[in-house]
């Protein structure tokens, strides 16, 4: 996977960040944009917790749904 950007399926990976982390809304969503970077902004400024946080959790929540990830990455390879 890129670390840069939670590439492939979008809308999926959109659906998965907002029931992991439900403060964030469709406009962090079109901020953020399938970049990682920006996810880990968002969630650190919406939960108020320090990046080093926000970072092994998006670590975890990118272990739960391996899954869309490899698909995607699949998809780009093709």
């Amino acid at each position: 996977m890129n670390r840069d950007r939670i590439e492939g399926n979008w809308k999926q990976a959109k659906g998965k960040i907002k029931e992991q982390w439900g403060r964030l809304t469709d406009d962090h969503l079109n901020i953020i944009d399938g970049r990682r970077d920006r996810l880990l902004g968002q969630i650190q400024e919406s939960y108020g917790i320090a990046m080093d946080e926000a970072e092994s959790q998006v670590q975890a929540w990118e272990k739960r749904n391996a899954r869309v990830f490899n698909e995607a990455a699949r998809r780009v390879t093709r």
